[in-house]
């Protein structure tokens, strides 16, 4: 292996971060008075399962301000980690697509940014541009709230869902609520600001509340061929996926000292020939960070942070992309990125 850069991440044989331990289950749905399905309005050839039965598929957004699990429940919902989770909030930047069939259905889930009221920078109104875009033509919504809050964040969002396209109000973190019979008068008052179809309280760590949920979704879907095949699990290259990958590290690692406007920068995505690996690829990324500050903050006490950041993300990127991954990390400052609309769209954003 060659020696790592400057404000490079070496690479280590360090251990895989833990998976989350399951969580109790929780109750069950409650039926509000449905609203007719409408959908997405789209025509597609139906199609049928090796077993005879007749194909469903359709868009599902997630929606919600920033920060109530909605990554968290894409993963889960997917099986295994296609969107950027943070304790921090506005960490998701993209629409990303999480897809997964079961039986006869094929669930396309939408993760969305976290609809931004703060900070009116070029960044922010790419990104409520793109949730603005997920919620207008799918076929089902998933309006994500923790359980028994309601802000004015959540108004904002809500605000946003259009009439005639189904839409589930998820209670989610159900198991930070302490007395559920307190719910109830909370669910009365979301009964009375949206036309929810029902109502589901859960925990996007509980895998029996997870299945129960694609339950719920299954319906609402129209009878179509499946856009993906069965075996896909997102619409997003590995490219973006090592780029978020690096993302939530960073995040991670530096909690709240570091503002949200970083990004990630892929410069170079290769796969190389081995004799002693079936697949090699090398990634060789730039952190833009907006303040000399912030660049200290990402590489730490003699490089230390960068080292941990780059040594868990190439980690995580070898289990999921099944191959020996080389990882190079450097950090440059781009002040005031964030509020230039031709660098916001240069770098990658809508």
């Amino acid at each position: 292996m060659n020696q790592a850069p400057h404000d490079a991440a070496p690479q280590d044989n360090a251990g895989e971060p833990g998976d989350d331990a399951a969580l109790p289950a929780s109750p069950a749905t409650f039926d509000i008075p449905p609203i007719p399905p409408v959908g997405g309005g789209r025509l597609a050839a139906t199609g049928v399962t090796a077993d005879g039965k007749p194909q469903r598929c359709g868009v599902i957004a997630i929606v919600g301000k920033p920060n109530v699990g909605k990554s968290t429940l894409l993963n889960a919902l997917v099986g295994q980690k296609i969107s950027i989770t943070s304790r921090k909030a506005q960490t998701t930047r993209h629409r990303i697509t999480g897809i997964h069939t079961q039986d006869a259905t094929q669930f396309i889930f939408v993760d969305t940014p976290g609809f931004q009221t703060r900070h009116n920078t070029a960044l922010n109104k790419s990104l409520n541009k793109t949730v603005l875009g997920a919620v207008g033509d799918v076929d089902l919504v998933l309006f994500v709230v923790e359980a028994g809050n309601f802000t004015l964040g959540d108004a904002k969002v809500l605000s946003l869902l259009k009439p005639g396209i189904p839409s589930l109000l998820i209670a989610n973190k159900l198991d930070a609520v302490h007395r559920r019979a307190e719910l109830a008068p909370w669910l009365k008052t979301m009964q009375e600001r949206h036309p929810f179809n029902e109502f589901v309280p859960m925990s996007a760590k509980s895998p029996p509340d997870v299945q129960r949920l694609f339950g719920i979704c299954e319906k609402y879907l129209p009878e179509q061929a499946w856009w993906y095949a069965e075996d896909e699990l997102t619409d997003r290259s590995e490219k973006f996926l090592a780029s978020e990958t690096v993302r939530e590290k960073i995040f991670r690692f530096t909690g709240d000292e570091l503002p949200y406007t970083s990004t990630v920068i892929i410069d170079k995505f290769e796969e190389e020939a081995s004799k002693v690996h079936k697949r090699m690829v090398r990634i060789a990324a730039t952190i833009v960070v907006e303040r000399d500050s912030h660049k200290a903050m990402v590489i730490g006490d003699k490089g230390e942070r960068l080292k941990r950041i780059g040594t868990e993300a190439r980690q995580e990127l070898e289990k999921a992309m099944d191959a020996k991954v080389f990882l190079e990390l450097w950090v440059k400052v781009r002040s005031g990125w964030a509020d230039d609309e031709a660098r916001v769209r240069s770098f990658g954003y809508e």
